[in-house]
């Protein structure tokens, strides 16, 4: 036998070598045959899963189905692996927007991500923040950015960004002309020169650039003012938590000013962004809170108001250097006609500073919110500070930690009236004294109230029982009591058994540390007789999110009461780990709770 047929057939019949092709043919045919079945009954079915799938993700994206074509089918197909990739990372895909913030992406993923620009050629908004292992790998996005020319949105806080990434960035900004909001912010991997590498590329389209805690110095200061300088457009501007941006050096040796400015120290770093902000005349919002300013940078600041009239928040909070230095700021304040919000809590200011602004707190006419708190000093003054404010239109003035009097109680009366969101804490001399505040009180004007470690009494809490009774509550959304040890549990039901806060959300009842009651140590802990009156009063707060307990201690039936009321609710309970044995019950009715 010479035939390739014969050779494989080799000690078989010619009977064996016949039945083995007609197999062969019957198997290839009923192959096809199934395969067929299989593929009517899919178009009968609507096609593919992931066909379908992607179908579902496109129709939730509003992309309507054009005319089938090979072309289109590439798009089809394009999409399909979008909605596969977004949705692996626990999102729905969206033509316009993809918000991938906090999805753990990785470098592939970014490089994957990359792959499918293309197919997302309508995308206005890309959120890639909070993804910290993607740091040092951007180029190999950015290098696709041509593929979503119409991008406007582009945030990639907390991504621990280098040089390199900011450098990638900056040469594919030309692809973006329309961008109008970039966020670098909590990347402190490009302080320190790295910003050069977006000199001249942001387009004058930007309206927002938010640069917040990147470790940003001196050297910074002064690229930030060439990069602001050529953006006519911008509004909102944030350099906060930067403490280096503004930072004074010395020399090492004698402790004298840096010889580069005699007199001035490195006060001019930030001057050459400040002196920028002349060709930023659309600049509504600047954020400088924490920056490290001092009293020359507050005189060089006023100096540049007269370029920023339409200036509507104005945040210099966290910066104690300016202490002592506010009479070189208050006079130019005049000229921010349009100021609605100024933010100077925790700036150490002194008596000098705060009558020198009580000057010029007439002429902001379209103030509403002022934050002095955390200044020990206000306190002596509110009473002339509330007869500067345009009361009427003020929301919020909180003055917690300002070391209140009783002047300062009966002055603050006269504005609650109008204030929304109202912060008296760590304030003793409120205690005893809070009827005083409540009966100033008009009805659903409070949003917000907060009385944190202010000595508050049973009096009190039942003072504010009353008032949540006759509805001057009811679109209270925030409630602190928390660090008030003195009330007694008569104070406590009276409150949580009067209703009129059908619209809070967040409840705070919180005791201040070591002071538990009962305390930690207590194996047999008493029942809280509040508790039943705080369950029952559950029903009649339907907005309710959050409850804060902390350093109460509950027995474990009480515990397990709390869980069961809250089961069917969306509420973060905020208690302490449970002490010996009875944690592993806590936490199996937690588990309990978000398996429901």
């Amino acid at each position: 036998m010479e035939s390739s047929d014969v050779q494989r057939g080799r000690g078989r019949s010619p009977f064996d070598l016949i039945m083995n092709q007609i197999r062969r043919k019957r198997t290839t045919s009923d192959r096809k045959s199934t395969s067929g079945r299989f593929l009517s009954r899919q178009a009968e079915s609507g096609g593919l899963p992931e066909d379908r799938e992607a179908e579902e993700e496109r129709d939730g994206a509003g992309v309507v189905p054009g005319p089938t074509d090979p072309a289109e089918s590439v798009c089809d197909m394009g999409w399909g692996r979008v909605c596969v990739f977004v949705k692996r990372l626990g999102k729905r895909a969206d033509s316009r927007t993809l918000s991938l913030a906090h999805c753990d992406l990785t470098a592939t993923d970014v490089l994957e991500l990359a792959t499918l620009l293309p197919s997302l050629s309508l995308l206005e908004e890309m959120d890639l923040s909070w993804n910290e292992l993607i740091g040092g790998c951007l180029r190999s996005l950015t290098s696709h950015l041509q593929n979503v020319g119409g991008l406007r949105t582009l945030r990639l806080s907390c991504c621990r960004l280098t040089a390199d990434d900011i450098t990638a960035l900056g040469e594919a900004l030309k692809c973006v002309p329309v961008l109008e909001v970039l966020d670098l912010s909590w990347n402190a991997g490009i302080g320190g020169s790295a910003l050069q590498g977006i000199v001249g590329k942001l387009h004058p389209t930007l309206r927002e650039l938010n640069l917040v805690a990147c470790q940003l110095t001196e050297t910074d200061a002064t690229i930030l003012g060439g990069i602001v300088s050529v953006l006519p457009r911008l509004c909102v501007f944030d350099a906060s938590c930067n403490p280096l941006l503004a930072h004074t050096q010395t020399d090492a040796e004698d402790g004298s000013m840096s010889k580069t400015e005699p007199g001035k120290g490195s006060v001019w770093g930030l001057g050459g962004l400040v002196s920028s902000l002349s060709h930023t005349p659309s600049l509504t919002t600047l954020r400088l809170h924490d920056c490290g300013l001092t009293t020359q940078s507050l005189g060089l600041l006023g100096g540049s108001f007269h370029c920023l009239r339409s200036l509507c928040q104005l945040d210099l909070s966290c910066n104690k250097g300016v202490a002592g230095g506010l009479s070189l700021l208050s006079p130019h304040l005049a000229l921010l006609s349009h100021l609605g919000g100024l933010d100077l809590h925790l700036c150490c200011l002194t008596h000098t500073d705060l009558q020198a602004l009580i000057q010029a707190l007439p002429s902001l006419t379209e103030l509403t919110e002022l934050d002095l708190s955390s200044n020990k000093e206000v306190g002596g003054v509110v009473s002339d500070i509330v007869s500067a404010l345009p009361l009427s239109q003020i929301k919020l003035l909180p003055l917690n930690g300002c070391s209140l009097n009783q002047e300062s109680l009966s002055a603050l009366a006269l504005a609650m009236p109008y204030l929304q969101c109202i912060d008296v804490s760590w304030s003793k001399m409120v205690g005893g004294r809070l009827a005083l505040l409540l009966e100033a009180l008009q009805p659903s004007a409070t949003q917000e109230l907060r009385l944190s470690s202010c000595d508050l009494t049973t009096d009190d809490l039942l003072h504010l029982a009353v008032v949540c009774k006759r509805g001057v509550l009811s679109s209270l959304r925030v409630l602190d009591l928390s660090y008030n040890g003195g009330v007694g549990e008569e104070g406590w039901c009276g409150l949580l058994g009067e209703g009129g806060l059908g619209s809070l959300e967040e409840l705070d009842l919180s005791l201040r540390p070591l002071t538990s009651k009962p305390s930690l140590l207590t194996s047999n802990p008493s029942p809280l007789t509040w508790l039943p009156t705080l369950l029952s009063a559950f029903p009649h707060l339907p907005a309710l999110t959050r409850l804060s307990l902390q350093r109460w201690t509950l027995t474990a039936q009480e515990r397990e009461q709390v869980n069961h009321a809250l089961r069917k609710r969306k509420v973060l309970l905020e208690l302490d780990p449970v002490p010996f044995a009875s944690s592993a019950n806590q936490e199996g009715l937690e588990e309990e709770r978000n398996e429901e």
